[in-house]
């Protein structure tokens, strides 16, 4: 069997993870939370293996300036319950932003990565400030474009 090669499959030490950057205020919210998902599972990775987690630290500046299109400021809801009859919490995505807005990134983030055993790993690496200033100058981010 000349010739034949092997699917590669990444081992856990083999793994080397960049930090990267990127601004809210650059691209709608959707968009934006498939970019980060991207690199934080390692997609763009030529190593990419689906049963490794292999992604990058992504760094979110500027969540306050988030973007959508249409009405969805005032239309797309969040809710939360607390278990109890009478329980059911909703605010809109104006709400949610004025409040704490990287809850609405690290929200969208969340719903585009798979369920599985390495979802809580991968959004351990986002990190998302609401300003311009963030605390990894240390680890030279890169900017995503």
């Amino acid at each position: 069997m000349k010739g034949v090669t092997k699917t590669y499959s990444q081992k856990p030490t083999e793994i080397n993870r960049e930090w990267w950057i990127i601004d809210a205020g650059s691209m709608p919210l959707g968009k934006l939370a498939v970019v980060i998902a991207d690199k934080l599972m390692g997609k763009s990775k030529v190593t990419y293996t689906p049963h490794t987690d292999n992604g990058d630290y992504v760094i979110v500046i500027n969540a306050k300036n988030i973007q959508v299109t249409g009405n969805k400021m005032i239309d797309k809801m969040y809710y939360r319950h607390s278990g109890f009859p009478g329980g059911l919490t909703e605010l809109k995505l104006e709400e949610v932003i004025e409040k704490n807005p990287s809850v609405a990134i690290e929200h969208a983030v969340k719903g585009m990565i798979p369920k599985n055993k390495l979802a809580a790993d991968r959004l351990a690496r986002l990190r998302v400030f609401d300003g311009a200033e963030h605390a990894h100058t240390a680890q030279n981010p890169k900017e995503i474009k």
